[in-house]
């Protein structure tokens, strides 16, 4: 696998866990307002040095002492070929494994259930079906997005769905996303946030408008009935 960076330990990533966060490069989808641009544009992603797999799991080894987890996120981690062999080596660790994912590779997924890979499964639902290909950036096969949250739903050891409140989205598209993830057990609103230094992969939108904390949470108060955890974060 392409890996840009590796986290040797994060307290927040995995719930109640410490774990190792390793960033694969390259991925489906141009999200504007994703702040990653550097595992997302192919002519940034070929200016990163990438960390050779060996490297990454001489430093899980080391902190092995410290961590029971591994978070793979990217980027899309699902689209590198590696991925089951990866999440395989870090098993015989004693590692437990959390996936982020688009959900767009719902075969992918599958096998790693199939192949009880998985410990936990984050997905970034971005928004109602009207508006997916325009928060993805790109044409997205929405039949493969629903697919995959039934798949976590039904096969996840544990998962969450989430959605970043980017600018431009409304309280009428988030209550239109609810029922895209309607029987999962734990849905999160995600502020949008820019980390200092970090370049959108549209630099148009840094300047745009979004929810407030104050103003997710009332929208929260709105849905988190369908729901029996979650939240703003």
């Amino acid at each position: 696998m392409k890996f840009a960076h590796l986290l040797p330990m994060t307290l927040i990533d995995y719930p109640d866990h410490i774990a190792a966060l390793a960033y694969a490069a390259a991925c489906n989808f141009r999200c504007p307002f994703c702040h990653n641009s550097e595992l997302v544009l192919p002519e940034e992603t070929s200016k990163l040095h990438l960390i050779p797999e060996n490297d990454i799991f001489v430093t899980l080894h080391e902190r092995q002492r410290f961590i029971d987890a591994l978070v793979i996120t990217g980027g899309e981690p699902t689209l590198q070929p590696g991925l089951g062999r990866f999440i395989t080596r870090a098993k015989h660790l004693g590692l437990l494994v959390k996936l982020d994912t688009n959900g767009s590779q719902p075969e992918i997924l599958e096998a790693l259930f199939r192949a009880h890979l998985l410990d936990y499964v984050a997905m970034d639902v971005k928004g109602p079906p009207a508006r997916y290909d325009e928060l993805a950036g790109v044409h997205v096969d929405i039949n493969a997005i629903q697919d995959s949250i039934r798949l976590i739903i039904h096969n996840a050891p544990d998962y969450e769905f989430r959605t970043t409140i980017a600018p431009t989205i409304t309280v009428g598209d988030i209550k239109e996303t609810v029922p895209m993830v309607s029987g999962a057990k734990r849905y999160y609103l995600q502020r949008f946030v820019i980390p200092q230094d970090k370049a959108l992969v549209d630099p148009a939108w840094k300047n745009k408008q979004a929810f407030s904390e104050e103003e997710l949470g009332a929208i929260w108060e709105q849905i988190k009935s369908a729901f029996p955890a979650g939240g703003v974060r």
